[in-house]
């Protein structure tokens, strides 16, 4: 019985294996260049996305502030590295620190407000973040910053996009793993809680303060190393690449793969990234279509393409009994 038990928990795992192998095979399947750009920028915002889940999936606290949280973890490593010379790593780890203190700062107006007015001080947040980069000389304001150095991993810089996306798989696999413990933990279902019913968690005895500002610090922490990660793939940083609309992306590509789930961010993510790409030929009116299929997303599959699969495998599953 613990044998097929065993088994059964490694199964879980099955998708995730199959996903990596196909990760690694993919550059020499693509052949393009602009391709495996498009693939590095869907891992990045994967990595953000994964914090979105936390906070707005999860725990059902409305973020329409990621965009500036990943503003904040781009210009920190572009001002360490440009205008300090310090390591890209260094850069990282202060990126880290800086969402920290976001999460906190970020957490406790959810303890006052809620739905819509959360959502509305979020978007003040990403506001303020934009205007005071488009301002500050000192970061290049309106013209961005330039020359942001490469990643020197294991003795070697970093240059090419196909030796980025490699490197990014390291950390989309390493945030994958933190994602999944956070999730199957006591912080997850935590989180699961808060969204359903935030008085019974209250009554239960769960401290509700806690729960939320843990979960905006990860969503921070997450969006400011994708922001870092962003910084140093790119070379060149600007305010106009962290507006509302980014913050509105990483929602829609949330919820179009499945709220609440790791598999469902991996696939929101990668058609998101990749559809307005592929409907490019249509000319002129493939804007007006990409947003027709996300509305009928929206209206007729809220739970996401992971909801319509488990509908039917579920549905398989009976028709067999």
């Amino acid at each position: 019985m613990k044998k097929i038990l065993s088994k059964t928990k490694y199964l879980h795992f099955l998708p995730a294996v199959c996903i990596l192998v196909i990760a690694l095979i993919l550059p020499s399947i693509a052949g393009n260049d602009y391709v495996i750009h498009l693939l590095n920028t869907a891992m990045i915002s994967l990595i953000a996305v994964y914090g979105l889940n936390f906070i707005t999936g999860m725990a059902g606290q409305m973020n329409l502030g990621t965009a500036g949280i990943f503003g904040i973890g781009a210009y920190t490593s572009g001002i360490l590295t440009v205008n300090l010379g310090i390591s890209p790593w260094l850069a990282l780890l202060v990126s880290v620190a800086f969402g920290l203190l976001i999460g906190v700062a970020l957490g406790y107006p959810s303890l006052r407000v809620h739905g819509v007015f959360l959502a509305l001080t979020t978007v003040a947040f990403t506001e303020i973040v934009r205007l005071g980069l488009n301002n500050w000389r000192w970061v290049g304001a309106a013209t961005g910053l330039k020359n942001i150095p490469n990643f020197v991993f294991l003795g070697s810089e970093i240059r090419s996009r196909v030796q980025y996306y490699y490197f990014l798989i390291i950390f989309v696999v390493v945030f994958s793993i933190i994602t999944h413990r956070i999730i199957h933990s006591k912080w997850g279902r935590a989180f699961i809680a808060v969204r359903d019913n935030m008085e019974a968690v209250e009554s239960c005895g769960i401290n509700l303060s806690r729960v939320k500002i843990t979960a905006f610090t990860i969503a921070a922490v997450f969006g400011t190393v994708a922001g870092s990660l962003h910084a140093h793939s790119q070379n060149y940083i600007n305010p106009v690449s962290f507006t509302m609309e980014r913050s509105t992306l990483f929602v829609i590509m949330m919820m179009f793969g499945g709220v609440g789930n790791m598999y469902g961010c991996v696939l929101g993510v990668l058609i998101i990234t990749l559809l307005p790409e592929a409907l490019r030929g249509l000319g002129g009116y493939y804007q007006l279509i990409y947003a027709v299929i996300v509305l009928l997303f929206a209206v007729f599959l809220p739970g996401g393409i992971v909801s319509m699969i488990r509908n039917v495998m579920i549905k398989t599953k009976r028709n067999e009994l």
